[in-house]
């Protein structure tokens, strides 16, 4: 029974210590960068400002349809918010400007 005990305290005690999930999916932004390149042949296809110290970038490989969103700080760290498959580009609607004739 004691031993029971002492090793529930000890899962718990490690679970409520442990960094939160998010902490894993940071990194410096060229090392994210590279890997993304390297391993999943993803490019940067779309990005913009979130705010004046974030910027916020979809990569995509269109070859295997995988894709990234990060986040990337002023301090040249990012994060991975999502990942996924599938991915497809859909170019904006062609509006014709002038009168129609």
């Amino acid at each position: 029974m004691f031993k029971r005990i002492i090793s529930a305290a000890m899962l718990f005690g490690m679970a409520a210590t442990a960094p939160p999930a998010h902490a894993q999916s940071c990194a410096p932004r060229d090392r994210i960068v590279e890997r993304l390149a390297d391993t999943f042949g993803e490019g940067l296809a779309a990005g913009g400002l979130q705010s004046a110290q974030q910027v916020i970038e979809v990569w995509a490989a269109p070859e295997t349809g995988t894709w990234t969103v990060l986040v990337s700080r002023a301090d040249g760290i990012a994060c991975v918010l999502a990942t996924g498959t599938n991915w497809h580009q859909q170019d904006p609607a062609l509006v014709l400007m002038g009168v129609p004739s």
